[in-house]
């Protein structure tokens, strides 16, 4: 349906990947303020947005129960965020969040189940992470600053430890399927390895590690019976880590401790008081349906930390009701189709995204997750069947003349 793929596309797809970037985090080398980052970023959007019409003027789209259900989910935070209580803002990110689900229909025209969108989203988040490596190099002390317990934080452009983590994580995953199907060399796929590796490691993010492995042990198994491949690093994979888990068993502890305490580590470094806050501070029938409108992910001025609770807060049982469908049906599109490369990336980027959704906020707004979700669908559309060739005319005989005329007898 969508034919050759325009490169504009991949142009309209970092802009997205800049929209979400976000404005708060560590204190870069150069102060940016504010207002000028977010002028960035919603700039990024509209164009982005413009780009995608340009491209799409006749408005050719693609089916897509996700891009629906994300279009659904405009509904109670538009509900939710028209009251004066949330202010301007609540109905400004509801603009943003609609015209991101926007770009993303017009940009459906060219989903076809291939690994085109995997192959820009590797690209931009990579570029991301040349940032934070060079704002590592010309300044280590800003960006393995104290504030952060000596994590990695973008120093040029203020990106948090969890986000750097995340970034690192889903490409890294992403290149290594890429070889495994054989769509990249090794030495290509070295070159992203590597220093994403260093950097996830660097960061110390707990969830932004855990996605990785899990999510790439259910993607690499997925294609276990049909990949010889897949079969040896599956294998070599599980006997590392028991043999890691053995040996390194007390310096993986401490790694994953990061310092803290037993208590703050079972608290989840504190998340589980806002939470058990958040669940228990009262609510009106209309704030439970439909929450109380679209916010900075926070309460009482502490970030929530949890997609589930955070879309429950801002949209309500309706959004956490849609944001679920959203994942419960990329989930079964995937486990339905049959092996492949594409199907294993789609279940990598799922399975990252569900577990990063208990320590991380994103699903129910305009967010690097709802993109690697876009990702994942963009993987799952079947491919349009291919129309035969007519066959062309049998060429006419030529009957000469004295064969046409009937025989007078």
């Amino acid at each position: 349906m969508g034919g050759d793929t325009p490169k504009t596309v991949g142009f309209v797809w970092g802009l997205l990947v800049l929209n979400t970037l976000g404005s708060a985090g560590a204190q870069t080398i150069v102060p940016l303020p504010r207002s000028l980052i977010q002028l960035i970023t919603m700039g990024a959007l509209v164009t982005a947005f413009a780009l995608a019409l340009a491209l799409n003027l006749r408005l050719r789209i693609r089916a897509s129960a996700f891009l629906l259900l994300l279009t659904l989910l405009l509904v109670p935070s538009v509900i939710s965020s028209v009251h004066p209580e949330p202010g301007l803002g609540a109905l400004f990110r509801c603009a943003r969040l609609a015209l991101f689900v926007g770009t993303l229909w017009l940009l459906s025209r060219w989903w076809d189940g291939g690994t085109t969108f995997v192959r820009h989203h590797i690209r931009m988040y990579f570029a991301v992470l040349g940032s934070v490596a060079a704002g590592l190099v010309i300044s280590p002390g800003a960006a393995l600053p104290e504030l952060y317990g000596g994590r990695l934080v973008g120093a040029l452009w203020p990106l948090t430890p969890p986000q750097i983590g995340q970034y690192a994580a889903v490409i890294t995953g992403l290149t290594v399927l890429l070889v495994l199907g054989r769509r990249t060399d090794r030495a290509s796929a070295a070159v992203v390895v590597a220093p994403s590796l260093l950097l996830l490691a660097l960061t110390h993010t707990r969830t932004a590690t855990l996605g990785l492995l899990i999510g790439l042990a259910l993607a690499i198994g997925s294609l276990v019976l049909t990949s010889a491949a897949a079969r040896r690093v599956f294998t070599w994979t599980v006997l590392g880590a028991a043999v890691a888990a053995v040996g390194f068993g007390s310096a993986l502890r401490a790694w994953f401790l990061r310092g803290q305490s037993q208590e703050n580590f079972t608290s989840l470094t504190g998340r589980a008081k806002v939470w058990d806050a958040l669940l228990t501070a009262p609510r009106t029938g209309v704030e439970k349906l439909f929450g109380t409108g679209l916010g900075d992910k926070s309460f009482d001025g502490l970030p929530i930390d949890n997609s589930w609770l955070a879309v429950y807060h801002e949209q309500g049982l309706t959004g956490v009701a849609l944001v679920a469908a959203v994942v419960i049906v990329l989930g079964g599109v995937a486990l339905l189709r049959p092996p492949s490369l594409s199907r294993a990336c789609a279940i990598f980027l799922i399975s990252y995204c569900a577990i990063a959704s208990y320590t991380e906020a994103g699903l129910g707004d305009a967010s690097p997750y709802l993109l690697h979700l876009a990702v994942a669908a963009s993987l799952l559309v079947a491919p349009a069947a291919a129309t035969p060739p007519s066959a062309p005319a049998a060429p006419r005989r030529r009957v000469p003349r004295w064969a046409r005329d009937p025989e007078v007898t």
